[in-house]
């Protein structure tokens, strides 16, 4: 085979030896590449890697020990650590969150916020409550901002916070204004939890059994079982409130708590105890003495046992009381259906007390009828009721109303109403109230509107029912008598027995806490309170003399609580107790005159008391009959004022107290609400 004889380049074509070392190709090799026909010229790469150890030699790869030391990678040790921490963090945050979420009901999170909002107004207060604040305005913003704090901590954390708001919207009088509009909301209704969640209590509290094993219920309409509504008829702060029938024909009030207060309890009254402790110490005032007390009662609220022992008391003491009886009702419990979470009891037909229209519209049930269930009588449920009752499971299931309405007696148009008298309605309110604290000592403390249901007795008067028995008070033999002789006292100007009686309980305000108690001002005493904290501060600014107002009121506070070992704690609830009396009786339209009833009953429980010698209750009767003369002056003052509100001049009695009271409040550095129920 030829092979063809290679041409030799001219020296003005060769390439040259620099080049082809530059290229990292050898002079012949390259030669030969560029005289190869169909080869494809490729050019290498240059090497990115100089040494300077050695001259660079072609095809030769440099050796290790020429290309240096290796550097080490870059390590980012700082910002390695700082994650490792964050993911640490990250992990035990998110695992003590579920925890106290699952295991506590996320009570640690509420008392930690419970704890920041507290030092937050405390510090804010210490800060800027002067004359001239250093931020944030003036005194009136700085209680606006910590009513808003304090209402929106005590929404956002529900449960007892609520019951804790309803405590102080209550005592709201003695608060600036701001405080007092934004409390009046505590008393709307509560968010109701899921049927889900609220039957779970049931089948913890009777070992695992269903409501529907416990109570002999269906949800399907099975024959011969009874009903159920799965959705609530009322939700409160604590518990919600189910309607349901039990297979006897028997309708109940099935009252659940609900799943999460039972974990949350105990963190929120040891929140509300360190809070009170913090600010005993830091404003200087002694409340804390009380907080035993007061969690107690709380405490109470939540064991529904408790609630249906307060309920069997008061049901007894009714029944045995000649000038109630007919004319009050405490409903039936069924004890074999309560726990300590669960409370059954007999279903109330009625008309709530702060329904005013339904409860004087006029009547068109008929003549000689009464409402639904009065005086303890079976409510009707005909077969018709029972089929649009299985009709309603099936058609709406966990969202049923199963229960008859029952309101013929308003009419086809829907515009009737029980047809009786307010002034009937107070007077057996105050009756009953004032039976509770001066004859016996057992005081339901939580009377207001929605706690109150009225009905229609065959006569036309009104039967007034009492629901809800978990906050009571229970008075000793001893402090009733002190207190019916306080308040008899108090009608007759015996100044020199209220110091007495008000020295025994470690009170050094005697006619400040006659005003309190009276819920009007109180004209007998000297005045030495009133003129102490209301002195002229000639030369000063009015925001100067504001603050100096209400500097003098809180030392007034000190004077009541002087002796705290003495001073009652019973007195916190009473206290409660009449400022809702009082309330409900101005929301009447002032019907009556509560003082003198109140006064009266004080003064009749000093001689009916079987504990006291037969002398003592003879002289007692005595005084007695004096004592309601005395009371006749009263009596033309009330007319005076019920004259005057039909004339519409004015308004009623308890229109008049109220304005009188916040006349005398202002002296005192104090601006009282005009509506208790506001909201």
């Amino acid at each position: 085979m030829l092979r063809a004889p290679l041409a030799r380049p001219c020296a003005r074509h060769a390439p040259s030896r620099l080049s082809a070392s530059r290229l990292g190709v050898p002079a012949a090799r390259s030669h030969l590449n560029l005289s190869l026909p169909h080869t494809r010229t490729r050019l290498p790469s240059r090497r990115s890697v100089q040494t300077q150890s050695a001259p660079f030699e072609p095809m030769r790869p440099p050796s290790p020990s020429s290309l240096g030391k290796p550097r080490a990678a870059r390590e980012y040790k700082r910002s390695r650590k700082w994650g490792r921490r964050l993911l640490v963090f990250s992990a035990v945050t998110g695992s003590l969150y579920l925890i106290d979420r699952i295991a506590f009901a996320s009570g640690v999170r509420r008392s930690l916020l419970t704890f920041g909002t507290g030092v937050l107004v405390a510090f804010d207060y210490k800060l800027n409550f002067r004359p001239e604040p250093f931020v944030g305005g003036s005194i009136e913003d700085l209680h606006r901002r910590s009513a808003e704090r304090l209402s929106d901590l005590l929404r956002h954390n529900g449960g007892l916070y609520l019951k804790i708001g309803q405590a102080i919207a209550m005592q709201s009088a003695v608060l600036p204004p701001e405080f007092q509009k934004m409390f009046a909301r505590m008393f709307d209704d509560a968010p109701q939890d899921t049927w889900k969640d609220v039957e779970k209590v049931i089948r913890q509290d009777f070992g695992g059994k269903s409501a529907a094993e416990v109570f002999g219920i269906s949800f399907t309409g099975e024959e011969g079982k009874g009903l159920m509504e799965r959705k609530a008829r009322a939700s409160a702060s604590v518990a919600q409130v189910h309607w349901a029938r039990l297979p006897d024909g028997r309708e109940v009030a099935v009252k659940i708590q609900k799943p999460e207060i039972a974990k949350q309890v105990g963190w929120d009254l040891w929140a509300f105890k360190v809070v009170m402790r913090v600010y005993t110490w830091w404003f200087d005032l002694p409340m804390y003495s009380m907080v035993p007390f007061v969690t107690e009662r709380l405490l109470l609220e939540t064991d529904f046992e408790a609630e249906a022992r307060n309920s069997e008391v008061m049901r007894k003491l009714v029944a045995s009381e000649p000038t109630l009886k007919g004319r009050v009702y405490i409903p039936q419990v069924y004890p074999e259906f309560t726990t300590k979470r669960v409370l059954v009891t007999e279903w109330i037909e009625g008309v709530r007390l702060w329904d005013k229209n339904a409860t004087t519209g006029r009547w068109l049930g008929g003549y000689g009828n009464g409402s639904a269930g009065i005086l303890g009588q079976k409510l009707k449920f005909s077969s018709a009721d029972m089929e649009a009752a299985r009709r309603e499971q099936r058609h709406n299931a966990l969202d049923e109303k199963l229960k008859p309405e029952r309101e013929q007696w308003k009419g086809r148009n829907g515009k009737g109403g029980l047809g009786v008298s307010n002034k009937d309605v107070m007077t057996t309110i105050i009756d009953l109230f004032s039976a509770q604290i001066f004859k016996w000592g057992v005081v339901h403390c939580d009377p207001h509107p929605g706690n109150i249901f009225i009905r229609r007795l065959p006569s036309g008067k009104p039967e007034i029912v009492l629901i809800d028995h978990g906050l009571y008070v229970y008075m000793t033999p001893k402090f009733r008598q002190q207190y019916a002789l306080f308040w008899k006292s108090l009608m007759t100007f015996d100044n020199k027995t209220i110091a007495d009686v008000s020295a025994e309980w470690g009170i050094k305000a005697p006619d400040l806490f006659a005003s309190a108690t009276l819920m009007r001002p109180y004209e007998g005493g000297d005045g030495s309170t009133k003129g102490s904290l209301t002195k002229e501060f000639s030369g000063k600014t009015k925001a100067e003399r504001h603050y100096e107002m209400q500097q003098r009121m809180k030392q007034g506070i000190r004077d009541v609580l002087a002796d705290e070992d003495k001073w009652p704690k019973e007195l916190i609830f009473i206290g409660r107790n009449m400022r809702i009396v009082q309330g409900n009786n101005q929301f009447m339209g002032s019907p009556v005159n509560r003082v003198k009833m109140m006064g009266n009953w004080a003064s009749a429980s000093m001689f009916q008391d079987p504990n006291l010698p037969f002398r003592k209750r003879f002289t007692n009767a005595w005084r007695h009959l004096l004592f309601k003369t005395v009371m006749f002056a009263s009596d033309i003052a009330f007319y005076t004022f019920k004259l005057r509100q039909w004339l519409g001049m004015g308004g009623g009695m308890e229109d008049e107290v109220e304005k009188r009271m916040q006349d005398m409040a202002k002296d005192l550095g104090v601006e009282l609400q005009h509506e208790v129920f506001e909201g």
